[in-house]
């Protein structure tokens, strides 16, 4: 397994995901990638629990387990109301002021443009919450297209949500990366034709998603500089 920055380069002989093309576009999930959402996630999540189930302890711990995937698909897994996502998005509009970005995050995303790679989102988010966050944290204008799961007919981890970002930036899977903090978006990735790339400095389950063999592992988001605008380009 490749691990920047922990093992070998990902650029190197040897490497399982070998192209011969150079990067030309990433796509990004949102939460746990771009941002770091999870104290926000966890109090919305509480509150909109409290409101329409009102007793017992929020079972959040299973919730994080299905990151990645649409709000209310996540509710018809965990057997619970699909009338949380209300409150749940209420709150999480109300508390969108305290979601910091990543360190380094907006950094290596003017980098990426800045070496003319084209950049998108595709999150589990609802598109109008994932572009109203990222006007707020004032990162919109770099991404060429911001897609939320209630855009695409089948959220992840089906590929139409990376395969749908590939058709606006008009870039070809063998020369985009998507990189993601979640089972989810690792197949989605792979079923779009694209390397997947999984993002360790969040909160995710680290165990958990390098069993799922990932291209590349990174642990910080300058490591992804190196992956697409590196002395190679190539992984």
């Amino acid at each position: 397994m490749d691990s920047l920055g922990t093992s070998q380069d990902p650029a190197a002989p040897g490497a399982r995901a070998q192209r011969a093309e150079p990067v030309g576009a990433v796509v990004f999930d949102l939460d746990g990638v771009l941002v770091d959402s999870f104290a926000v996630m966890r109090e919305a999540f509480h509150t909109a629990y409290a409101e329409v189930v009102g007793h017992g302890e929020p079972p959040f711990e299973e919730y994080e387990r299905h990151l990645g995937r649409y709000f209310p698909d996540i509710m018809r897994i965990m057997g619970l109301p699909l009338e949380m996502e209300g409150p749940f998005v209420r709150e999480s509009y109300r508390l969108a002021h305290l979601v910091p970005v990543f360190d380094g995050v907006p950094e290596m995303l003017r980098e990426l443009r800045a070496q003319g790679i084209r950049l998108a989102v595709a999150t589990g988010k609802s598109g109008p919450r994932a572009r109203s966050l990222l006007e707020q944290l004032g990162l919109l204008d770099l991404f060429t297209v911001v897609i939320g799961s209630d855009e695409v007919e089948r959220p992840k981890p089906a590929p139409d949500i990376v395969l749908k970002a590939l058709g606006v930036l008009g870039s070809d899977p063998s020369r985009t990366v998507m990189i993601g903090d979640a089972v989810t978006d690792l197949a989605s990735a792979r079923g779009a034709g694209v390397a997947a790339i999984a993002a360790l400095w969040g909160e995710s389950d680290e165990e958990t998603l390098l069993a799922e063999d990932p291209d590349i592992v990174l642990r910080k988001p300058s490591e992804l500089l190196e992956v697409c605008v590196g002395a190679s380009r190539t992984f």
